[in-house]
């Protein structure tokens, strides 16, 4: 069905009402605990019993209202609830921690916050004893369940959603109706979304990824179905998409390789039409993994978008698709939406040229709330001096002649070691496609000396999964010496957020372990040689080095280098030229040329 843009001129309640009245006895919503799911007029009668007793406790005023709720229909119908008292939805997830919730609280200053059964004495302890809390489980049955009529402009906010950009401090990212609805628009004619679609919701309600696939099914008349992979079993996964006979999947691409490789190829998976990933980069074994498992008349869709824009870039491939180079193309901007790069200087760059990349539309978010500093830096006016504004989005990328992107990570993982500029997430990229890696986080990491260095993180794919050593290899032959990391930590899994992205703030720090390397290790065996096992350990931060360790599968490059032949030349006074660490890399080999 098509989504036409005039219908964006409207309220979300408006556009959901009319669902209602087109489909009431249509299945809206599904989820763990109610698998029988919730019709449209169902869920309609719950949003208006909740927006009656919001205007009853709080009045009319236009001001948030944190939604504290285990992820269920109770937290959809809340949403609905509060959007048509004419009011804005903060969602919370409950797993968040309780100093993450209260900053939330703190900074959007609500006067009450919707709560279940199972959430109320969270929510006051957290909120305070006089505080207004409505129990979306404890309403007054007498209250009407019929809608409230409210004139909601199209102009009004609708929800603040709170990310934490490059700092520990949430911000709360604002969005109108209108711009919600234009976005939906988008993703609507763009996939063909239409009242027979079952779209997953595998995302918190507290992120981005929420919005598309709740608004996409019910604003279209199609149903929704809430999986939470935080909870369940990936093998439950794979059932519950056939099971829901899932039209739109929809997930971040960690998610999407953790549950793929468990799939048999046996699976029939026979209504999916849709595989879409956004987030993270997309890499082409991950189009493989689709290629391998999914039906032949399926699409896969990389998407790139924020929360301050909504998506602005897609790229679609089908199963006959042959993808060249690291990563995947994130395409071409989506209805509404220009895509530029941009240098330091702010000057548009040209084909095949990176640069950071900024979109100019009349739909973005008309800011940060209650940070109107931060709004001004990253919103900036048309250059060109038009009525449209720009949004300068931290993420570099790179355009093809024919005008198709490439996402080259974010601006702030630009790190520079030892003098070179460095992209992180082109070191990810290039880690990600080892066959025996299935997920990777790269950091930059300041020595005590005070030098910078990276450190990768990764999870194997077999087991047992590769070695250093083997990493290393891997990325000499990919990469120059200066961007490949000095350590390797491998890891059972990795810290997640509610996202299901990749919570870089747990993961754990670098310890001074000895890494496993091709070479077992090999104790000193003369005085000499534990001299300088010594000497190398400190000067690479390990807690022991085997004598047949070779310095670079160590970590070592060459300012370490410089460092360890300083001190030996100080501590055993004699003449040892530099180049000869590199020559003969190990302790004994270094042993044995002092001998001499």
């Amino acid at each position: 069905m098509e989504f036409k843009k005039e219908e964006i001129e409207q309220s979300i309640p408006d556009r959901f009402e009319q669902m209602a009245r087109l489909y009431p006895d249509r299945l809206a919503v599904t989820t763990k605990a109610r698998s029988r799911g919730l019709t449209y007029e169902e869920v309609n009668k719950a949003a208006n019993r909740i927006a009656r007793a919001l205007l009853d406790t709080c009045g009319e005023r236009n001001e948030p209202v944190p939604i504290l709720v285990e992820e269920d229909e109770g937290a959809i119908a809340a949403i609905l609830g509060v959007l048509k008292a004419g009011k804005i939805y903060v969602p919370l997830d409950p797993s968040l921690s309780e100093q993450r919730i209260i900053s939330i609280l703190d900074d959007c200053q609500a006067s009450c916050i919707i709560t279940d059964s199972a959430q109320q004495r969270v929510a006051q302890s957290l909120w305070g004893q006089h505080s207004k809390l409505i129990s979306v489980d404890e309403l007054d049955r007498r209250i009407s369940g019929t809608n409230l009529g409210l004139a909601i402009s199209p102009d009004k906010l609708a929800f603040i959603l709170y990310t934490s950009g490059t700092t520990s401090v949430p911000k709360g990212v604002v969005q109108n109706h209108r711009n919600i609805l234009h976005s939906i628009r988008a993703y609507t004619n763009d996939i063909h979304i239409c009242p027979d679609d079952r779209l997953s919701l595998l995302f918190s309600l507290i992120f981005h990824g929420s919005v598309r696939g709740l608004f996409g099914a019910l604003l279209n008349g199609a149903s929704v179905h809430r999986f939470d992979p935080k909870r369940e079993n990936l093998q439950e996964l794979i059932a519950w998409l056939r099971a829901q006979e899932i039209t739109i999947y929809h997930s971040t691409a960690t998610l999407f390789r953790n549950f793929a490789p468990m799939l048999s190829g046996n699976e029939q998976f026979t209504k999916l039409r849709i595989v879409q990933l956004a987030a993270e980069s997309v890499i082409p074994r991950d189009v493989e993994l689709f290629k391998r498992f999914f039906p032949s008349s399926c699409i896969f869709t990389n998407r790139l978008g924020t929360t301050e824009t909504g998506t602005y870039l897609r790229f679609q491939v089908d199963t006959n698709a042959n993808l060249v180079g690291q990563s995947v193309p994130v395409g071409y901007p989506v209805d509404g939406m220009h895509v530029f790069l941009l240098n330091d200087a702010g000057k548009e760059v040209g084909c095949n040229e990176a640069g950071e990349i900024a979109v100019k539309s009349r739909y973005l978010s008309p800011g940060y709330w209650r940070k109107p500093n931060l709004t001004k830096a990253k919103f900036v006016p048309d250059p060109n001096g038009g009525d449209e504004r720009m949004y300068l989005t931290g993420d570099m990328g790179r355009m093809d002649t024919d005008g198709c992107f490439s996402h080259l990570g974010r601006k702030d993982f630009q790190v520079k070691i030892r003098g070179f500029q460095i992209d992180i997430g082109e070191v990810e990229t290039i880690l990600l496609n080892h066959p025996g890696i299935k997920e990777v986080a790269v950091m930059s990491l300041e020595t005590q000396s005070g030098d910078t260095r990276l450190m990768a993180y990764c999870v194997s794919a077999t087991k047992p999964g590769p070695n250093v050593s083997e990493l290393r290899r891997f990325l000499q032959e990919k990469l120059p010496d200066y961007m490949i990391p000095s350590a390797f930590m491998l890891l059972d899994r990795m810290p997640l957020t509610p996202n299901g992205k990749i919570d870089r703030q747990a993961l754990p720090a670098p310890n001074n372990v000895r890494p496993e390397l091709d070479a077992p290790y090999f104790a000193p065996r003369t005085p000499l040689e534990e001299h300088l096992t010594e000497i190398w350990a400190e000067v690479l931060g390990l807690d022991r080095v085997g004598i047949h360790d070779n310095f670079f599968h160590l970590g070592g490059h060459s300012l370490a280098a410089t460092r360890i032949v300083s001190q030996v030349i100080r501590n055993l006074q004699l003449e040892l030229p530099l180049q000869s660490l590199f020559q003969l890399p190990t302790v004994a080999e270094m042993a044995a040329v002092i001998a001499e």
